[in-house]
């Protein structure tokens, strides 16, 4: 469940408050973008990281060009800019109505682990006894991502839905932020828990794990996340399906439909969903649709 625990990190840190930040004279940055077109509509598929340290300068070049000449901006999902308005949301899914406390559900080990991961953040032993083990696995990770500076108002799409505000662009979303929440709570409990143990005994190794991915994404190296990807599909066959290849390919039907409109589109959606062998742009040539890279 390695690769999942740094999935679980970066979709932590999804749902914080958008708030825009300021970017000053940083380091430059060449994050992968594709492109699909037909004879009258151009959609570019940009790959993002949820949440960034603020410390590159990616929004320019290519990537700039392409949000420039595009009619709208499509998302994964709109975050509400109230944080408030999540916890019923997250509530609604990440209770665990059983009556079985989180902590027995637990090897021994991860016992230990779990009360000294709440015992490091200050909270009681028991404060995840009432919930699922993918809300202990976000939390944790979210924590673990904070420390590193990394940030969901630092990420690329809450600089991408300011830009498109400033440029009264029109912003959508191919999901929402429920469904969004809704989809750990479908992997199955025991790949949940195997994925909590995994994060909680692998924490140390976060910043590092984490660190090669953002490089990777600085230096716009697709590779690198394929690798990442096709790790992730053995060691938790479920989790990726539901995470990943079930809805690469609702996106590409999305893709195929709105081939049929002609116009522009940006469309920013998470890397790992355009790495791999069940990739956004693999599930677009099984529709006799081509994805070129643009940058």
């Amino acid at each position: 469940m390695k690769n999942f625990r740094l999935w679980a990190a970066t979709a932590a840190l999804c749902f914080a408050a958008p708030v825009a930040a300021a970017t000053p004279a940083l380091p430059d940055a060449d994050p992968a973008m594709w492109k699909v077109a037909d004879e009258d509509t151009t959609i570019y598929l940009f790959g993002t990281f949820h949440a960034l340290d603020g410390k590159s300068d990616w929004f320019n070049d290519e990537v700039k060009a392409a949000f420039d000449k595009s009619d709208e901006l499509v998302i994964e999902a709109l975050v509400p800019e109230d944080p408030g308005t999540m916890q019923p949301i997250v509530m609604k899914y990440a209770l665990d109505s059983s009556g079985k406390p989180l902590s027995s559900k637990l090897s021994p080990e991860g016992q230990k682990q779990l009360a000294a991961g709440l015992a490091a953040m200050g909270a009681p032993p028991t404060a995840f006894d009432k919930f699922k083990p993918f809300f202990a696995s976000l939390t944790f990770a979210a924590v673990g991502m904070q420390k590193m500076g990394l940030a969901a108002d630092k990420g690329a799409e809450q600089s991408l839905r300011s830009a498109a505000k400033t440029a009264g662009k029109p912003v959508s979303a191919i999901e929402d932020v429920e469904f969004q929440i809704g989809m750990f709570d479908r992997i199955p409990e025991a790949e949940q828990l195997a994925m909590l143990e995994e994060l909680l005994k692998s924490m140390d190794e976060i910043p590092t794990e984490m660190a090669q991915l953002l490089s990777a994404w600085n230096r716009g190296d697709a590779e690198s996340f394929k690798a990442f990807m096709d790790k992730s599909e053995g060691q938790g066959p479920a989790a990726y399906k539901v995470i990943f290849s079930d809805r690469n390919a609702t996106w590409a039907e999305w893709i195929d439909k709105r081939l049929d409109k002609p116009g522009t589109v940006f469309m920013a959606v998470g890397t790992g969903h355009l790495a791999g062998k069940d990739s956004v742009q693999q599930m677009l040539e099984q529709r006799k649709i081509k994805a070129v890279r643009a940058n």
